[in-house]
């Protein structure tokens, strides 16, 4: 569990003393707070903060807002200051699944008290008979919507400044991008839920009282469930891609965790380029996807010890087809596919399986191309130390412009520097890896043993997983060098490495 910065404490205190200070007055005495509205409406938002849905084996998905609605009837219903109330006690005693949990509740229910309260003063200013609280005392519901709207936006507004604020702060992620994405995914829910609450209140205010003011709360719950089952199926997603990423893990067991550490590497490409989210999950699933060709490669040339022939490097770089037609039928996909086939395709044209150049070569495989070859490079292998972040990153850029897109290279080097690279998985034993970081303390001796017939030193392929720079996509040509496009390591002969093309620690395996 990475520590919260000190920034962000600081933040979170400082929206807590913010959010006391709007709630305050309703404490003051002779503020005629209406405390059984506030008690109900508190006590009906940390109930459904507790929900748990028929058919799932959890609570409303976090983040999803399906309740929402209750905090902008209170809005609607109640001076400022109690409405700021109402968030509390749903939001400290809410679900929440990432660490560290106090603080994450204590910031929840700052956030949501201080929009509430934000909500119910933009509401409160605006109307033709004075203000809209006014408009749902009177049941005035269509003269309602327009203060309805302008609260629900500010809702939403106060929300994403918040959020979008802790992350440039705890996160250090641009200010443009944390904003601009939050916005776009939050404004629309958030106007429907205006609408919902706007209905609780109007009902709440009508003869039958906050009974039927409940019954909005019924396809807020459908919604709910849909949402939810929506949530299984992609958690089915994720499962099969574990399945065929461990599968692929146990054929060739020196690169365990390379594909997890690709998939991370490109969504860091990915957001540095200012992709929208649902393309970021796609890149997820195709740098994760990009090897599961190996699985119709043949085990022995995998784990061979020795250099590869050439009929069995024409074997391995069948691999990124292989994957395709593995993953053609899963539908989820989408670009992914492209990018498992293509990941193996260069700038200059000399890449496999087809020789596409340029902008021929789809941008998710550029992307995912990129961040094989720097997890190939930074990951300690058992016949060689792992290069240090700094090195691979020069020789991604001496690379650039003949194999790489030096556009996916500066991303990643930016993203690096913001965020450093802390890979969660090892493809190592675990003496084999230095407790602080990836390089090891000395080589190991496989590192300096020659192959048989061969050399370890050059432009290999590693089996057509990854080498130091030349592995799936990787900075070396290794398979992606068909005859007269550059260096290969042949069994006998010691390669000749190209001014373009990185160097790599293993002739022709892993």
């Amino acid at each position: 569990m990475r520590a919260v910065p000190p920034g962000a404490r600081a933040y979170v205190l400082c929206a807590v003393l913010v959010a006391t200070v709007c709630a305050v007055p309703a404490l003051r005495p002779g503020a005629q707070t209406p405390w059984g509205a506030v008690a109900l409406l508190a006590l009906l938002y940390a109930a459904c903060e507790q929900v748990t849905l028929p058919g799932t084996e959890d609570r409303a998905p976090t983040g999803m807002g399906p309740f929402v609605p209750v905090l902008l009837a209170g809005a609607f219903l109640l001076p400022p200051p109690a409405a700021a109330l109402v968030a509390v006690p749903g939001a400290l005693t809410g679900r929440v699944v990432q660490h560290p949990v106090r603080l994450r509740r204590v910031w929840h229910a700052a956030q949501f008290a201080l929009a509430t309260c934000a909500a119910a003063y933009a509401f409160g200013g605006v109307g033709a008979a004075g203000s809209g609280r006014n408009v749902v005392s009177a049941g005035d519901f269509p003269y309602a919507l327009l203060p309805a709207a302008v609260g629900a936006v500010t809702f939403c507004l106060v929300l994403v400044a918040l959020d979008g604020s802790i992350l440039v702060i705890a996160e250090r992620c641009p200010p443009p991008r944390a904003w601009r994405g939050l916005l776009l995914r939050s404004l629309a829910p958030h106007l429907v839920h205006g609408l919902a609450g706007l209905m609780m209140a109007v009902l709440w205010r009508s003869p039958y009282g906050p009974v039927a003011a409940l019954l909005v709360l019924l396809p807020m719950y459908v919604s709910c469930w849909v949402f939810a089952q929506y949530h299984r199926e992609s958690v089915a997603h994720q499962a099969t891609i574990r399945a065929l990423v461990q599968a692929v893990d146990l054929k060739d067991r020196y690169t365990r965790g390379h594909s997890e550490r690709v998939g991370r590497a490109s969504v860091m490409i990915a957001r540095e380029l200012g992709m929208p989210d649902d393309r970021l999950e796609v890149l997820r699933f195709a740098g994760i996807l990009h090897d599961v060709g190996k699985l119709g490669v043949p085990t022995r040339l995998l784990r061979k010890e020795g250099p590869l022939t050439p009929d069995e490097r024409r074997v391995i770089e069948l691999h990124p087809e292989y994957g395709h037609e593995m993953v053609r039928g899963i539908s989820f996909l989408g670009e992914a596919r492209a990018a498992i086939l293509h990941h193996h395709e260069r700038l200059d044209g000399r890449g496999y399986p087809y020789g596409l150049s340029g902008v021929q070569i789809p941008e998710l495989a550029r992307v995912v191309a990129v961040a094989d070859a720097f997890d190939a490079m930074t990951s300690t292998r058992s016949y060689r130390r792992a290069r240090p972040v700094t090195t691979a990153v020069e020789e991604l850029r001496r690379c650039a412009g003949a194999q790489f897109d030096p556009r996916m290279v500066r991303a990643l080097a930016r993203a690096l520097d913001r965020h450093g690279w802390h890979p969660a998985v090892t493809a190592d034993p675990p003496d084999a890896v230095d407790p602080c970081g990836n390089v090891p303390p000395g080589p190991r001796a496989a590192s300096h043993r020659p192959s048989q017939g061969g050399t370890r030193s050059g432009t290999g392929h590693s089996h057509g997983s990854e080498s130091d720079a030349g592995g799936d996509g990787s900075a070396g040509t290794g398979p992606a060098a068909v005859p007269g496009a550059g260096p290969v390591s042949v069994p006998g002969t010691a390669p000749v490495p190209s001014p373009r093309t990185a160097p790599t620690d293993r002739g022709g395996h892993a």
